[in-house]
């Protein structure tokens, strides 16, 4: 009998295939299968635009391996697309022939405008972020580029660029040379000027990465100790120690996978000509792009609220915590920030995050529940997350309570270390604060920082009237003073 609650997305790219299985749980997608192979379909695309033989056995030999897993999903429920080289091969009837026939279900190969617009409904629902931003998509054969706000797509196109073809124009030889560098960025830029234009008029808040091109520079940027923000002069930085290895064979930096090395250096030029010809001042990675597409279009849903607050939503129902007490200690961490820090604004979303999730290791026990909390933190799917978010989230509930722990504070690279330091002894006094668990019993406190040094002052009289949080506000000030951190409690005269 086949599970109604799974869905499949099955995407025939031109340098990989992918497949995704998903269980719907409490109103959010549980990744069951992610199956990838590289099949690099375009390498196969010969000069008079038909595909070869061992390209094409390339991908049948894949399709085996994804058949089995759709024999549970209903029928309804599976969606398997073809991209750039499908949508270019002459002989496409002869490979989908035989794909259909091995997978028992129809494949579509869809435009380029339509890839674009599944694309960004991925990220819509994977990534957080307000107002209009540009999504970028760099595939084998092709990049896509959209400009929307919220769910809704406003400009888009799909140009006819990608890693491996530009690894079969401009690398061919191998030489990872100044000219063949220069020759790519050219040709990327070419390509992209007649639409450029729209896209700097339009214009956008945030710029979001949904390619493996964009994942491999943060996994490189985050081992060589960098930020995830990914930039220009980063991008620049990079293509000098890819061009110091002289040689895709020798192409080696810490953070790029193996498998990743042949199309990597077509992928950052294709990158760097994006870039700089639209002026992008900064990039995240997106935590989705065609295959969660497909599947939040099957599921038939509108995304109605931010992709953080749907995901803190699924873990609140699925792991049943106590949202009113939940909300109580983010509005008192919240209340803390602004009192310390009023232009904290950007540190103020994980700092709620944190505070509404902070009782997550509960679910499995009491006294070891912080630690329990950042695994699981740590080691599931948070749509809208970025790497570093989580990183920091993770940190974060960690040093909720009892002793620090100082070392995931400063290994995080979401914010600077002094600032995750301040989040956690935040998150620390309002957990204490919100201890009766009723409304009305948190205090009219206020919070002053002088340097490193906070001091709370609470009501005249308080301490006198509530002796256990009086105490653990006072345990609390040793910790953190103990850590090189002065914490003062007073009260009112």
């Amino acid at each position: 009998m086949k599970n109604p609650a799974l869905y499949a997305a099955i995407d025939l790219g031109s340098n990989s295939f992918h497949m995704l299985v998903v269980h719907e749980v409490e109103g959010a997608c549980r990744t069951l299968a992610k199956v990838k192979r590289k099949v690099r379909l375009a390498a196969g695309l010969q000069p008079d635009g038909s595909l070869d033989a061992a390209a094409m056995q390339r991908g049948w030999d894949c399709l085996r391996l994804f058949a089995e897993q759709l024999q549970d999903v209903p029928t309804g429920q599976i969606r398997i697309v073809g991209t750039a080289t499908l949508r270019l091969a002459r002989n496409i009837d002869v490979f989908i022939e035989r794909a259909e026939s091995i997978l028992g279900h129809p494949v579509n190969i869809i435009s380029g405008e339509e890839e674009a617009a599944t694309i960004y409904q991925g990220v819509a629902w994977t990534s957080s972020g307000t107002g209009r931003r540009l999504v970028i998509d760099i595939g084998g054969a092709s990049t896509e580029l959209i400009i929307g706000e919220s769910t809704s797509p406003q400009l888009l196109h799909s140009l006819d660029m990608g890693c491996v073809t530009w690894l079969r124009r401009h690398f061919a030889d191998g030489e990872l040379s100044a000219h063949n560098f220069e020759q790519a960025i050219t040709a990327a830029q070419q390509t992209l000027a007649p639409v450029a234009a729209a896209y700097l008029k339009l214009g956008w808040q945030g710029c979001i990465g949904a390619s493996g091109t964009v994942q491999a520079i943060q996994e490189i940027m985050i081992s060589q100790g960098e930020n995830e923000q990914i930039t220009l002069a980063k991008l620049r930085q990079l293509q000098q120690q890819v061009m110091a290895c002289g040689h895709l064979d020798r192409l080696q930096l810490p953070g790029l996978q193996p498998e990743r090395v042949p199309v990597f250096p077509s992928g950052l030029a294709i990158l760097i000509a994006l870039f700089d010809t639209l002026a992008i001042e900064s990039m995240v990675l997106a935590g989705g792009a065609l295959r969660e597409g497909l599947v939040y279009g099957m599921l038939g849903r509108r995304q109605e609220c931010d992709a953080q607050e749907r995901t803190a939503d699924s873990l609140i129902a699925r792991y049943q915590l106590d949202r009113s007490q939940g909300e109580r200690v983010r509005k008192t961490a919240l209340r803390a920030l602004e009192q310390v820090s009023p232009d904290a604004a950007p540190l103020a979303p994980m700092l709620g995050w944190a505070a509404l999730l902070y009782e997550l290791g509960l679910c499995i026990e009491y006294k070891q529940a912080p630690e329990h909390a950042a695994y699981i933190i740590s080691h599931i799917d948070l749509p809208g997350f970025t790497p570093a978010q989580k990183q920091l989230l993770a940190a974060l509930l960690l040093n909720q309570r009892d002793e620090f722990k100082p070392a995931p504070l400063t290994r995080q690279s979401a914010v600077d270390t002094d600032q995750a330091i301040l989040l956690a002894r935040l998150l620390r006094l309002a957990i204490i604060l919100c201890l009766r668990r009723t409304r009305g019993t948190v205090p009219e406190f206020h919070l002053a920082a002088e340097g490193h040094r906070l001091i709370l002052t609470l009501p005249t009289g308080w301490s006198r009237q509530h002796h256990l949080r009086a105490s653990e506000l006072q345990q609390e000030a040793r910790r953190q003073t103990e850590q090189g951190w002065p914490l003062e409690i007073m009260e009112r005269d």
